[in-house]
């Protein structure tokens, strides 16, 4: 008997739909990409609301056989997706001032935005709404996964803080603490998430009227393979080669899905997908590249930086945690933000720097919102005011340090 694995399908119905932007129509073939995979000729497109999310377990050909139905758009492994984990902050870790240093290094201080009038996603591990450092903002929760809704790592409630955090004790957390509501969905327990649950959640927040989307995980290769041979008896070189598979299917969904996602295939507005590098290099010994979702083609990845002291100026540079091939940096060394339980705590990594960059893209977002929020406008201010951070390698920190408007 031919072995199965799980597929992510997503459906559209069978009943002919209204048009938006999962559908692009090419030219020349007559056939449509799908989420960068081919799919059968159809004039119709379709409402991102009206497609469904579903999971089969399937062999190769049956898997042939679902792709030749026409409700389907797409199909894809159902791969196991991890938390970027945080860092602890170094010994000396200490609060300076009454402004955390990543936001102010951000030029979020005494501009003229506040976030206000966005709503932000943070796709994470959920989030502690009792922290005072939320006062005052709308959650809209959702738990993608199957443990309880509460934040048990605290990994969200950090990232949450850092983006749109009110003062704690009067020290200033939050990039844009003028946001007043924050859908939150947890995509992360204990035992990490899958490619199904992130999907899930950025359509969700995407209907839900997030313009902006903050992650800060990433696709687990060495799991998926090892479960393939602990639990779906494959041999070890057929659980190497379906997992480069799924790897490479999985990024060609996410390359789609920004695309989307941004506006470039007919969803009016779009939303702008903002995702950690990653923490896995050991520099100087070696780095790391990023890896999906963040490797998405429209998605901004993040790298993390720190810096050094000297006569008063600071000098930036790259936590030798951070991986390689980001678009742009952002502070995520010795953040100081939301601690789950109450209280204040410092953590380094990737997925600090992140939401100092989504914060950033609530600061631009409320800039257009006058005439009109237009995502991929957003995303070009980021990459075009970003510090350039020369003489380091634009390999490490893309464009440069983000700056708010």
């Amino acid at each position: 008997m031919a072995k199965k694995i799980e597929w992510v399908v997503l459906r559209r119905p069978r009943s002919p739909g209204d048009d938006a932007g999962l559908v692009a129509t090419e030219a020349a073939t007559g056939r449509r990409r799908i989420l960068g995979l081919e799919a059968a000729p159809s004039r119709m497109t379709t409402r991102l609301e009206r497609v469904t999310v579903e999971v089969d377990e399937m062999d190769g050909e049956q898997r042939r056989t679902a792709q030749q139905d026409d409700t389907v758009l797409a199909s894809f492994p159902r791969m196991p997706v991890t938390l970027i984990k945080a860092r602890e902050a170094s010994a000396g870790a200490k609060k300076v001032g009454k402004v955390a240093w990543g936001v102010g290094a951000v030029n979020a201080v005494g501009g003229d935005s506040d976030g206000t009038g966005v709503t932000v996603a943070v796709l994470d591990t959920g989030i502690d709404a009792t922290h005072p450092a939320f006062k005052g903002v709308t959650l809209v929760q959702r738990n993608f996964t199957r443990e309880a809704p509460q934040d048990l790592d605290g990994h969200g409630t950090h990232c949450a803080g850092t983006i749109f955090g009110r003062d704690v004790d009067k020290f200033r957390i939050g990039v844009a603490k003028g946001i007043s509501r924050a859908l939150i969905g947890k995509v992360l327990g204990e035992g990490g998430g899958s490619s199904e649950d992130i999907v899930n959640a950025i359509f969700w927040a995407k209907l839900e009227g997030a313009h902006v989307i903050s992650m800060s995980l990433g696709m687990d290769f060495v799991g998926y393979q090892q479960h393939l041979i602990d639990k779906k008896q494959f041999t070890q070189a057929e659980a190497t080669s379906i997992a480069l598979a799924g790897y490479r299917q999985n990024s060609r969904v996410f390359d789609r899905l920004s695309q989307m996602m941004l506006g470039v295939d007919g969803v009016v507005a779009g939303s702008v997908l903002v995702a950690a590098a990653g923490n896995e290099s050991d520099r100087p010994n070696y780095s790391i590249i990023v890896a999906p979702p963040a490797s998405g083609e429209r998605f901004l990845s993040v790298a993390a930086l720190g810096f050094d002291e000297n006569n008063g100026k600071k000098k930036y540079r790259v936590a030798n945690f951070s991986n390689e091939g980001a678009v742009v940096s952002a502070p995520g060394e010795d953040i100081w933000s939301a601690k789950a339980g109450g209280g204040l705590i410092a953590l380094s990594g990737t997925s600090m720097a992140t939401p100092h960059v989504a914060g950033v893209a609530a600061l631009w977002a409320q800039k257009k919102m006058p005439q009109g929020f237009s995502a991929d406008w957003v995303v070009q201010q980021i990459r075009e005011t970003a510090i350039d951070l020369s003489p380091l390698d634009p390999e490490d920190v893309g464009d440069g340090l983000v700056q708010g408007p």
